[in-house]
């Protein structure tokens, strides 16, 4: 005698049942079947029990991939972490792994991997995104198909390797950057140039991740590729001038900061 809508919502608990099935047809049905999805997940973890090799007799595998079908497909807004914080809660003190909200959060993006192969998706577009670990599966997705997008474009091999090398020079550098970077210290025409160029399209760049365009985002900042040729064709990044040095590492910084707010593209090959 119950409503169909609930008896339906019943059945869809339990969907995707496995790879290629359907899923949950009402908001009511993804509702159960995402709450059923993370208590499992949450309490499984939270009591040590996490897969080990190629055992998971829990199936939290495909409760992971489950979610994140649910969450992407159906366009749902949902951030994994703030469910995760909500099931633990329920919980109370029966989880006796402290550290289980992290290990479920880990646990997901480890399943970004094959869910995205599936879709033909190449493994260096999902670990670019996978850096800025996101735990809003929907956000995931925007970010994987502005750097898929971005991958095809004629500028990307030349930024994904100018990425890489900006992240290796950091690296060496332990000293402190500027706020931003000061056009009075810039000497070389280059470097104006870039500075220039990047301040051009910073602030639509900067309104495009607000707004989860990631695409456009990608492409604005797609633009820039000939300063940032020049810059290391003509300028010498390490000056012997220490404020200048800094300068120039500042822009530098500041324009890899731009790429990193979307996706680490220097892990793009």
């Amino acid at each position: 005698g119950e409503a169909p809508a609930i008896a339906q919502a019943l059945e869809d608990q339990y969907r995707p049942r496995f790879s290629g099935d359907a899923l949950p047809e009402a908001n009511i049905g993804c509702a159960v079947a995402i709450a059923d999805k993370v208590d499992t997940l949450v309490g499984i973890f939270g009591i040590g029990q996490a897969p080990k090799g190629d055992k998971d007799p829990f199936a939290l595998r495909r409760a992971a991939i489950g979610l994140i079908r649910i969450i992407i497909e159906k366009q749902l807004p949902l951030d994994i972490a703030e469910l995760i914080e909500h099931s633990k809660a329920l919980f109370a003190d029966k989880l006796t792994n402290d550290n289980a909200a992290g290990d479920v959060i880990d646990f997901i993006m480890g399943r970004y991997r094959a869910f995205y192969e599936e879709q033909s998706i190449s493994v260096d577009v999902i670990q670019a995104v996978l850096v800025n670990k996101p735990t809003a599966p929907l956000d995931f997705e925007k970010r994987v198909k502005a750097v898929s997008h971005f991958k095809a474009l004629p500028e990307a091999e030349t930024l994904s390797a100018a990425n890489k090398r900006v992240g290796n020079i950091l690296a060496k550098f332990d000293g402190q950057l500027y706020d931003t970077f000061n056009n009075e210290l810039a000497q070389e025409s280059a470097e104006q140039s870039l500075a220039q160029a990047f301040t051009a399209v910073k602030g639509q760049v900067a309104s495009f991740i607000a707004n989860a365009d990631y695409q456009s985002a990608l492409t604005s900042l797609s633009t820039i590729k000939v300063e940032i040729d020049n810059f290391f064709e003509q300028v010498m990044v390490m000056a012997d001038d220490e404020a200048v040095k800094v300068n120039r590492l500042t822009l530098l910084n500041e324009v890899r900061n731009s790429f990193l707010a979307i996706a680490d593209i220097s892990q793009l090959q």
